[in-house]
């Protein structure tokens, strides 16, 4: 956290401003996109990633995202936000970063939290390099509360399974609110030291005692017929951590309750 806040001291520098905090922030990066869109003055953010203007893709209300200018991921679109703070991520092209570096863009590169700690961490990182350090801490006191809230003491078993096949592994940010929340994920009964894809083969042999998946709808009519259990739950919370960990702890956690 340290080394954020020195970042945003430059930034300062850079700037040539009075204030400190960065007045022009750009993202790239659709997980540091919500958490901006909580801790930022809405007059800081020049652009977020395109990502979160997506109904499928983003991890931030879509009504609220929507409300910031959005950037196709282009070197020259991001440039044109004369941006004082750019968010990237660890998948942006060493060239595109190469010709941020060389406009002498401040930068600080971001991933995907793997776990509760990581995202608390992240939160608290953005926070920091936006010159917004008490609003990231206020926004990790919201989330540490929430997930006391939906903490279950008495775990049951479950298997998480999008409607595509994928399965959240054990050790995954996923794994961990559903632990959280009172559900023992049993992917690693199926075989899974990671995330992978379970085909339907494996499920029939081996029903799951509870099936969590984002289109319940569209569960196979043999899970049907074997009497499944089935709970519906929106997996665009799981794209990042940050803000979407409170929602996502209170739907896992009312998963747990509506079962005996």
């Amino acid at each position: 956290m340290r080394s954020f806040k020195v970042i945003a001291a430059l930034i300062a520098l850079w700037a040539g401003a009075a204030d400190a905090r960065p007045q022009r922030i750009v993202s790239m990066n659709p997980c540091v996109d919500a958490v901006l869109l909580e801790v930022a003055d809405a007059g800081q953010i020049a652009a977020i990633s395109h990502w979160s203007h997506d109904p499928a893709g983003t991890s931030a209300p879509l009504e609220q995202a929507r409300r910031f200018p959005a950037h196709g991921g282009t070197a020259e679109e991001v440039i044109a936000r004369r941006p004082d703070l750019l968010f990237i991520s660890p998948y942006t092209p060493m060239a595109t970063r190469e010709a941020f570096r060389r406009l002498g863009i401040p930068m600080v590169s971001m991933g995907v939290p793997a776990t509760i700690a990581d995202s608390l961490a992240q939160v608290r990182q953005v926070a920091d390099a936006a010159g917004q350090g008490v609003r990231g801490e206020a926004l990790v006191r919201r989330i540490e509360a929430a997930l006391v809230q939906a903490h279950r003491p008495q775990p049951r078993p479950a298997l998480m399974r999008m409607a595509s096949g994928l399965v959240p592994g054990p050790g995954s940010l996923s794994e961990a609110l559903m632990a959280n929340s009172g559900l023992r994920s049993v992917a690693a009964d199926y075989g899974f030291a990671h995330a992978g894809l379970l085909t339907l083969e494996p499920l029939a042999l081996k029903p799951p005692p509870l099936l969590i998946t984002d289109r319940p709808e569209a569960v196979p009519p043999v899970l049907k017929r074997l009497r499944v259990p089935v709970a519906g739950f929106d997996r665009r919370l799981l794209n990042c951590g940050g803000p979407s960990l409170i929602p996502a702890a209170k739907q896992l956690a009312a998963i747990r309750d509506s079962r005996p």
